[in-house]
């Protein structure tokens, strides 16, 4: 029986951005190249171009051989995995497309293989002739193939000193974003570049206030002034799979937005989901006037979700205005309950709760007095709603208006923290914090707390 070994790729200058796919099929016995395969597809992402290459190298395999076996090889761990039935195919853009590359062959004829990106560019070639192609307003042909193999693809010069983990993972970022593939030594850099942009970003701490631990509500004496993880420049989001692993696919990005001031926020009063629901001041309306300029400067965001309470909703439907887009509201994003503390200072709860306070801060599991969310209940919400959302909004960028409780607990699962850490986190109002959520489960997180460019 013959054997065809075919190589696919596809990419994205942009995730989603102009797109393209490549197809090679090659003779398994001598190597030969039978057939190439490479189109323009219009705006789309990674994803769904590495899976149209895949769908294109199973017809063109087919149109020689229907009986042949297939050994596919890819560079993207996402397709391989899923292709394989080790994952689980979530995503609705690219279900259709596995189905439609299982149909090409019977099951049991088509083999695949996970391989790294610098033995993949004849197939990297063509995606990027084909986006070429696309972006001059024509579809690629065989002759362009021809041309290309006399100039070879440039690389981008990595920033940093040689060999420096971080610069080979900007280089091989840069690469992708322009379409093209890396050389060997940056591929090598690349495969510690997940790691590295895992790791929290540095950031400038601002002077430690006279403060002490408190409720991470609005009523937190540390939730405006205190130890703050921030950065002096205008907010830098993340554009969509800005960090993704070119073997995972771009992530489902949450950008993390706090509502503006309410009457209750210079207070420092505790302002939860059981209180009296205040809705933002005017101080609170132009911070979201302001954060939604910055956000549209950006142009990253696909998609709004909010918290159904006043403030939240308030704040999103302001920036969602700006931005073109419709809210959809989802209660897992509500704040904590405070119970009895609901519109207390933390000063006025240790005066007439102390026991209770004291237990609180001790143990996640307590509750504020009268029955309220203990953070473990809380913590559990929110990771129910991270993972319904982060499969319903995979390979986006959507942002999340929220709280104070719910985005430090976003930031502590994604960090591994353990839930004294509540208490360490400054968030001033209408401050922006990223965590993107990729296809092994992992993620990474970047702070943005400098919130000055907001207030009027």
């Amino acid at each position: 029986m013959r054997e065809f070994i075919v190589e696919a790729d596809g990419g994205s200058r942009g995730n989603p951005g102009p797109a393209g796919y490549g197809a090679v099929v090659s003779d398994g016995a001598t190597g030969e190249t039978l057939a190439e395969a490479a189109e323009y597809i219009g705006i789309a992402t990674n994803n769904v171009a590495e899976y149209r290459g895949l769908v294109a190298g199973l017809r063109a395999a087919h149109a020689l051989d229907a009986t042949a076996t297939v050994h596919v090889r890819m560079d993207s761990k996402l397709v391989v995995e899923q292709m394989s039935g080790r994952w689980k195919i979530k995503h609705p853009d690219m279900k259709p497309l596995a189905t439609e590359a299982r149909a090409v062959f019977p099951p049991g004829q088509v083999t695949y293989e996970w391989i790294p990106r610098e033995r993949n560019k004849h197939a990297d070639r063509l995606a990027n002739e084909a986006m070429d192609a696309g972006a001059k307003g024509e579809q690629w042909s065989p002759a362009q193939s021809r041309a290309a193999l006399d100039t070879p693809p440039a690389v981008p010069e990595p920033s940093g000193p040689p060999g420096d983990a971080a610069a080979g993972a900007a280089k091989a970022r840069a690469a992708l974003a322009e379409g093209r593939a890396a050389v060997p030594a940056a591929a090598d850099a690349a495969a510690g570049s997940r790691a590295a942009e895992a790791a929290p970003v540095p950031q400038k701490a601002a002077p430690l206030g006279e403060q002490r631990p408190g409720t991470p509500g609005e009523g937190h004496p540390s939730s405006s002034r205190g130890a703050s993880l921030s950065t002096p420049d205008e907010p830098r989001l993340s554009t969509p799979g800005w960090s993704a692993a070119p073997d995972l696919g771009a992530p489902a990005t949450f950008v993390l937005l706090r509502h503006g001031e309410t009457a209750l926020t210079p207070q420092k009063r505790f302002s939860g989901s059981g209180g009296t629901d205040p809705s933002l001041s005017d101080v609170g309306r132009e911070q979201a006037r302001r954060v939604a300029e910055a956000l549209a400067k950006r142009g990253t965001i696909q998609a709004v979700v909010a918290s159904p309470l006043a403030r939240t909703r308030q704040t999103a439907g302001i920036v969602a205005a700006r931005l073109g887009l419709d809210v959809v509201i989802d209660d897992g994003l509500r704040e904590t309950d405070f119970g009895a503390w609901e519109g207390l200072t933390f000063a006025e709860v240790r005066e007439r709760h102390p026991e209770d306070l004291n237990a609180w801060l001790a143990d996640p599991e307590a509750h504020p007095t009268g029955g309220g969310e203990s953070f473990a209940e809380t913590a559990t919400r929110i990771a129910a709603t991270r993972d319904k959302l982060a499969a319903a909004y995979a390979g986006r960028t959507v942002l999340l208006v929220t709280h104070v409780t719910p985005i430090k607990t976003f930031v502590r699962l994604a960090l591994g923290a353990p839930p004294k850490s509540l208490f360490r986190m400054e968030l001033s109002a209408a401050s922006l914090s990223v965590v993107a959520y990729y296809a092994d489960g992992n993620a990474s997180v970047r702070l943005f707390n400098d919130t000055s460019h907001l207030r009027p």
